[in-house]
């Protein structure tokens, strides 16, 4: 009994006795998590805000084993110096068109031919009134001879007094007469020869002939249609057969801002290429800087000649050219180093810097400057090439400071 006694004594709750002291580690663990949570987010939102934001450009390599340098990019077009709208000389209805788009012509060869019914009307009523002018002529002549004879023979007479003074006077004049007549004849055959020859050069002009050799690139005509070398206003009368190119006197037009046309020269080497082969070198040169600017784009026209004929070639294609730097033949395997803006070089310390930008950080180079190109300058040692450069860092920027490159100017590219 006295063992149960004592186990239902320990069973027993004791309402008296004072509650448990509550657990306040999981409140303490809660505020470490957020305040680190919080530094995080701060060191996110105000460590990014104090970011330098800066305008980036890449450094082009320009030496080595790569080639000249390239001084200038610009764009423009082929375009040919001989083409020719063919025209009739003469207004007339289209009787056969003889040419398609991308035929080849020779110089001479039909292009087209216009109705000659009055042409043709033209020259045999010419040819006509020539033969009537010859046969004038030959009846002049004819009679002129008769009266040359009988003059000659009054004038015999006359000496033997077997005719009267008054006879041999008329014979005279009459050949006199005739004499004039005869000339008159004469002229008037030469006119009537001209107008025979006019005629035939009329029927001629009925034949539209290819002016040089080149290649058919528009056909304007068709059989039926009147044609005219003069535009007659009212839309219904074509002007041109078709158009022509000479194909081998295709060359390159560009358009380089007046900030940049100090970088070209005539006799330059470019190297294009066609917006429609962007993988094919063309070697060209310029031919020349054309004197005059265009006040509306402040651009300056350039000609450059293409070295190589191709078939893919052909005019209005846009093609994309780079001026390039004339090599010199002592430094032509030389290593050159760097292309960069001017503006990306700084003076810091007696030193000159440019500043990279690797991981959102700027990274200070120490640079061995070379020549000014335009608005460019030569960095010979402390750049590779495709490196991001910081352009015109402002003075607070220091090495290992974190950056923000401009959206809008991420992989600008400096041109024309």
């Amino acid at each position: 009994m006295n063992n149960s006694a004592a186990l239902l004594e320990q069973l027993r709750i004791d309402r008296d006795a004072p509650p448990p002291a509550p657990r306040r580690w999981p409140w303490i663990v809660l505020a470490v998590v957020l305040l680190v949570t919080a530094a995080i987010a701060g060191w996110l939102l105000f460590g990014r805000a104090r970011a330098v934001e800066v305008r980036t450009a890449e450094a082009v390599a320009i030496g080595g084993n790569g080639g000249p340098a390239s001084v200038l990019d610009a764009t423009g077009y082929v375009v040919a110096r001989r083409m020719a709208t063919v025209s009739a000389k003469i207004t007339g209805r289209v009787r056969e068109v003889l040419i398609e788009e991308g035929q080849r012509v020779d110089a001479g060869q039909v292009m087209a031919t216009l109705d000659p019914i009055d042409a043709h009307a033209e020259r045999e009523l010419a040819r006509a009134q020539a033969g009537a002018a010859r046969s004038q002529v030959e009846s002049v002549r004819a009679r002129l001879a008769e009266a040359e004879a009988n003059a000659r023979r009054l004038s015999s007479l006359v000496r033997q007094q077997l005719v009267s003074r008054a006879q041999y006077d008329e014979a005279v004049a009459a050949r006199d007469a005739l004499r004039a007549e005869l000339a008159t004849a004469q002229r008037n055959a030469d006119v009537a020869g001209d107008r025979l020859h006019i005629a035939e050069i009329g029927v001629d002009n009925t034949v539209v002939r290819a002016p040089f050799a080149g290649v058919v690139t528009a056909k304007a005509a068709q059989p039926g249609e009147i044609v005219s070398p003069l535009s007659a206003g009212g839309g219904f009368t074509r002007t041109g057969i078709g158009t022509i190119v000479d194909m081998d006197s295709l060359e390159i037009e560009v358009d380089v801002g007046e900030a940049f046309i100090g970088r070209v020269k005539p006799g330059m080497p470019v190297q294009a290429t066609l917006n429609a082969y962007p993988d094919w070198k063309i070697p060209a040169e310029v031919i020349a800087i054309i004197p005059a600017a265009d006040r509306g784009k402040a651009t300056v026209k350039v000609r450059i000649a293409l070295k190589t004929k191709d078939p893919r070639i052909v005019p209005d294609m846009g093609v994309r050219v780079s001026f390039l730097e004339k090599a010199e033949p002592a430094q032509a395997t030389q290593p050159r180093g760097v292309l960069v803006p001017e503006a990306a070089l700084v003076e810091r310390d007696g030193r000159t810097l440019a500043f990279v930008v690797e991981d959102e950080t700027a990274r200070a180079r120490a640079v061995k400057p070379g020549r000014t190109l335009g608005g460019d300058r030569e960095v010979l040692e402390g750049l590779a090439g495709g490196e991001a450069v910081v352009l015109d860092p402002p003075q607070s920027l220091r090495d290992g400071a974190p950056v923000r490159v401009r959206a809008d100017d991420a992989g600008e590219d400096d041109g024309a």
